[in-house]
């Protein structure tokens, strides 16, 4: 299968919330960063689109483009969501990037914009406070991570 195709089967499940499929596109030594979740390594990367993919329930995502070679590839995508209580929609625009190896995921970096998120995602001290809430939010989705890992 090409990177190009892995790409596209990668946000197809997505769209289906099917966050073990996700999963299976890394490497074991896959590496994921991105504004919430900084840093995740060794199966963290496909545990947080499990986590993400099961406890959304009105997630659609749109793949805008993408394109890959055979050791690089990039992704424009959009995801829209209900985030947290009491229940903000979000509407995420995503640039993502990504290293390949032997056909799998094994580096990918998404960037969006933290602020606009923030105030989506929290209302009125997210528009406030922007950027001064992220290490708190990355906190937060570090410790969601660790449970949803550690229950498995």
């Amino acid at each position: 299968m090409s990177n190009q195709q892995l790409l596209e089967d990668f946000y197809a499940a997505f769209a289906r919330r099917d966050g073990k499929t996700m999963a299976e596109a890394y490497a074991p030594a896959a590496t994921f960063d991105d504004p919430a979740f900084p840093g995740l390594a060794n199966g963290e990367p496909g545990a947080m689109w499990e986590m993400l993919t099961e406890r959304s329930k009105d997630l659609t995502v749109e793949l805008v483009e993408c394109s890959a070679d055979e050791t690089s590839g990039t992704a424009h995508w959009i995801a829209s969501y209900t985030f947290g209580e009491p229940g903000r929609r979000v509407v995420n625009d995503v640039r993502s990037r990504f290293r390949f190896e032997d056909g799998a995921i094994v580096e990918q970096h998404d960037e969006f914009d933290f602020r606009r998120w923030a105030g989506q995602a929290l209302g009125l001290p997210g528009k406030l406070l922007g950027g001064l809430l992220q290490g708190s939010v990355q906190k937060k989705a570090r410790a969601g991570l660790d449970a949803f890992v550690a229950s498995r």
